[in-house]
């Protein structure tokens, strides 16, 4: 089981900036030890639990890297355009005969070098003479158009790291490798409950002063493209002592807890007595703009995140909060997103100390360059903000002021999930 140490959260006083939480999180968090096999098609996103040595070098062989004309260095004309013979013919997948000096092998893409030869000619820039030999030009350096064995990867090469979260190009090449599983972290298992009396799950019933229930269903999305396998746990109601139980009781079965909604200061904000009484918690008020309410907990060696009720509070809290953990649980290597420089195209006031979040669109401005157009209204809990944008533009805790021209810090959602 994954835990999150105690001392996690021996911290008070004022907000803590969003570096030092993910810097908290990232010091006191043990990842699973559990691993699994699984074969190369279900390997896309889950954590390599061992490194990956190169088995063989990549290329395994020196080929050539385009249609032409193999000679060898001695034989390259060096002033004047030169007739040679042509002696045999290699396609990909099979292996020529030695090269005789002073003729010319016709190849083809992939096709093994022979030997005696180093040095390929593009078809395109020569010509074949009435006697049918070829007429290479003067100037090419030896070894043009060659793909030497083990350019690409060396015998032996550490190619993939434990750690790393596998993507479609890592599992190329690990079959380029003639590799046919990975020995992966299991999955990390997280619990995901909604709290609050006004929701209601999509499907069900709604009286007039309720709300279809959204929150869960975008976070449960997020966890999945994490690779985490996520019990949907429904709705918990405004009730202190179920609330705490439902907690008490699912803790052990998974390795996070995940709420949205309730993690407030409100009197029917129940969320942090809940836990209270079952583990232990202290209300992290994060220096982030949307979703200040963060609470984190444990309850039975487990860690618990609570985040805001407010969608789009709760989707910025998620990617700087919970995906960090999620990570650091499920032991993969984590480094900080790097956001892209865009222009604004819009000015902003904020606090001094406090880190937030612009949900902005890109378009091409007159001359081409990439501009941030600030969603048209500020609400965190407008869904329609993070729909119709690309992404958020991060400003940091010096910054006061934005001025349209001013360049700023992109990240694309892509990037955040």
């Amino acid at each position: 089981m994954a835990q999150l140490s105690d001392d996690c959260f021996a911290f008070g006083g004022p907000m803590m900036s969003v570096d030092e939480a993910v810097g908290i999180i990232a010091a006191r968090v043990t990842p699973v030890r559990e691993t699994e096999t699984v074969a190369l098609v279900d390997a896309d996103g889950r954590v390599l639990a061992d490194d990956v040595a190169a088995p063989l070098s990549l290329p395994p062989f020196t080929n050539s890297a385009v249609d032409g004309y193999a000679v060898g260095a001695s034989d390259l004309p060096r002033r004047q355009e030169q007739a040679f013979p042509i002696a045999g013919r290699v396609q990909a997948g099979t292996a020529g005969q030695a090269a005789r000096p002073g003729h010319a092998v016709r190849i083809f893409t992939g096709a093994p070098m022979p030997q005696g030869t180093d040095t390929v000619f593009m078809q395109e820039d020569v010509r074949i003479d009435d006697s049918g030999r070829v007429i290479l030009p003067p100037g090419l350096k030896a070894g043009a158009n060659v793909r030497p064995a083990g350019e690409d990867v060396a015998l032996g090469h550490v190619a993939l790291k434990a750690g790393q979260r596998l993507r479609p190009q890592d599992i190329a090449l690990a079959a380029a490798f003639g590799l046919t599983e990975f020995k992966v972290r299991r999955r990390i298992r997280v619990a995901v409950f909604s709290t609050g009396n006004e929701l209601v799950s999509p499907g069900a019933p709604r009286a007039a002063a309720q709300l279809f229930d959204s929150n869960r269903f975008m976070l449960m999305a997020m966890l999945r493209r994490l690779g985490c396998a996520v019990s949907d746990l429904g709705i918990l109601r405004d009730e202190p002592a179920p609330l705490a139980n439902a907690l008490k009781q699912v803790a052990t079965a998974c390795d996070l807890i995940l709420t949205t909604g309730g993690v407030s200061t409100g009197e029917e904000d129940h969320v942090k007595a809940g836990v209270e009484s079952v583990g232990s918690l202290v209300l992290w008020r994060m220096a982030i703009k949307p979703g200040r309410p963060v609470a984190m907990g444990i309850i039975d060696g487990t860690p618990l995140i609570g985040l805001p009720g407010n969608p789009v509070a709760s989707f910025v809290t998620f990617v700087h909060v919970v995906r960090p953990t999620v990570l650091a649980l499920a032991g993969a290597s984590h480094a900080g997103l790097i956001a892209m420089p865009v222009r604004a195209a819009f000015a902003y006031k904020k606090k001094l100390g406090r880190r937030e979040y612009v949900r902005v669109s890109l378009r091409h401005g007159v001359d081409g360059a990439l501009e941030a157009v600030k969603f048209p209204r500020e609400g965190a809990g407008l869904l329609s903000s993070l729909v119709e944008t690309d992404g958020l533009v991060e400003l940091g805790e010096d910054v006061t002021r934005v001025e349209s021209g001013d360049s700023v810090g992109f990240l694309g959602y892509e990037k955040l999930i």
